[in-house]
């Protein structure tokens, strides 16, 4: 399959929610024009985003909104458990670690990673804390689909380094800095200040 943008990506996430949505209210189609509506898209935009799947809904009757919503779950791997562990056990670590909707996902935390000894051995709503020292040890034993990384960006690209070494393919960055990595780990990184400058940019240019 053809390299798929991160914009389609985040689009087709949205399409989920917005279609989970309408399938508790009971609804059972939901057309393009609707789904755009919700999205802030246009409807020749869904339906260029779904054409790389496949062929989905019925001209003059749209989309079942059941069948599209297990079909985007499909694409976006959610039809089974993701092994996840958080490296770092400050504030936005700790916040994620108890952030439930992530099992709803399909996302189990396994555990957390800090090297602060006050913290170790401690738990976050049942996800333990683990000592750094034990990280490696730990992805051989418990095979972790994706790290998160919440530590400081100083630190960030050395255990970037030690979880693609120890056989970890995907990374959810939050420290602030670009990392690097090979060709076949992806990395993603989240980062707020841009996304609040998007904001600022958004209300200073307000019509």
């Amino acid at each position: 399959m053809k390299r798929i943008a991160d914009s389609t990506v985040r689009r087709l996430s949205a399409y989920l929610r917005f279609l989970e949505d309408f399938e508790q209210r009971g609804s059972l189609t939901i057309s393009s024009e609707e789904l755009a509506k919700q999205g802030g898209t246009t409807s020749a935009q869904v339906r260029k985003d779904l054409s790389f799947f496949g062929s989905f809904g019925k001209r003059g009757l749209g989309y079942s909104v059941p069948e599209l919503a297990s079909q985007l779950r499909e694409i976006l791997g959610l039809g089974r458990e993701w092994r996840v562990i958080i490296v770092g056990a400050g504030k936005i670590g700790a916040a994620l670690a108890q952030y439930r909707g992530f099992r709803q996902r399909g996302f189990t935390i396994l555990a957390a990673y800090d090297i602060n000894h006050d913290k170790i051995g401690r738990g976050l709503e049942g996800i333990p804390i683990r000592d750094m020292a034990e990280l490696e040890t730990d992805i051989a034993r418990e095979r972790p689909d994706i790290a998160v990384l919440t530590v400081p960006g100083e630190e960030a690209q050395v255990v970037v380094d030690r979880v693609v070494e120890a056989g970890i393919k995907a990374i959810l960055n939050f420290a602030p800095t670009q990392l690097h990595a090979p060709a076949d780990v992806a990395i993603k990184t989240v980062n707020m200040a841009m996304e609040l400058e998007g904001l600022s940019f958004a209300l200073t240019n307000r019509e």
